[in-house]
């Protein structure tokens, strides 16, 4: 099935307009100590950023392929809290934070168990094919504040 991007189980669900992403943590996510390598948090915190767009209603890659441009992470803050393992159960929990015209700044946590083990702060610009910010589609933005509000972060920044 080529092309599909429907939403399945592996793509998390929004509640109270915070979006949770389920991981399994595989032993190719480990290192040589086994635990998560450091910058596989990262790749966590990605897919549930990428998934919480999908089920939200932003299509980015048809954004992508009409030739308009793509997100891109611009700022980045993150926090080892304590390790996860191999097969541990994790949830990426990302809440919209803020809106500007042309990025947003989302929150992200990884807990286990209801326990934190790693928490992001990530800022991502739209961008053009030139590499130039580039001002959010109202629908999208519309979008975003609409999961601040409910994710409790009130009206969008401006940033």
């Amino acid at each position: 099935m080529t092309g599909e991007t429907t939403s399945g189980p592996a793509s998390g669900a929004f509640v109270d307009g915070v979006h949770r992403f389920p991981v399994r943590v595989y032993f190719e996510d480990t290192d040589l100590s086994g635990v998560v390598y450091h910058a596989n948090y990262l790749r966590f915190m990605e897919r549930a950023r990428s998934d919480m767009l999908r089920v939200a209603g932003i299509d980015q890659r048809a954004f992508f392929e009409a030739d308009e441009g793509a997100y891109a992470v611009t700022d980045l803050h993150i926090r080892y809290v304590r390790p996860a393992r191999l097969d541990d159960v994790l949830h990426v929990e990302s809440r919209v934070k803020s809106i500007g015209a042309a990025s947003c700044r989302i929150a992200q946590v990884i807990v286990r168990s209801g326990e934190l083990v790693t928490d992001a702060l990530v800022t991502a610009a739209l961008v053009g094919r030139d590499g130039r910010p580039k001002r959010q589609p109202p629908e999208w933005r519309r979008i975003f504040e609409e999961l601040a509000v409910k994710a409790g972060n009130g009206e969008p920044d401006g940033n």
